[in-house]
């Protein structure tokens, strides 16, 4: 047999494997703005009511201070924090 077929022969189970290997989705870039926030970014400092007489998109989040909000990070999700003095203080998409 010659060193060809050998080597040939030797790869063939890396090769194989390497197949199998599934790679991961790129993360998304911290500036995409995949919820609009930057289109709402206006609302910072406004009074609360201001956020709950709009039509917001489906799963947005009005979060008031104490309230309990889960750690799931949706970069797709629309949040509208409130401060302690009852006006908008944050929109971001998490």
């Amino acid at each position: 047999m010659t060193k060809l077929p050998r080597v040939a022969l030797r790869a063939l189970p890396m090769l194989a494997l390497a197949a199998c290997i599934e790679t991961a989705p790129a993360p998304a870039a911290d500036d995409e703005d995949l919820c609009g926030a930057a289109a709402l970014a206006g609302l910072v400092g406004q009074p609360a009511e201001v956020a709950r007489t709009l039509q917001l998109p489906a799963g947005t989040r009005i979060i008031n201070p104490g309230d309990p909000v889960t750690r799931d990070l949706r970069r797709d999700r629309l949040n509208i924090e409130i401060g302690a003095d009852g006006n908008i203080a944050r929109v971001a998409c998490y």
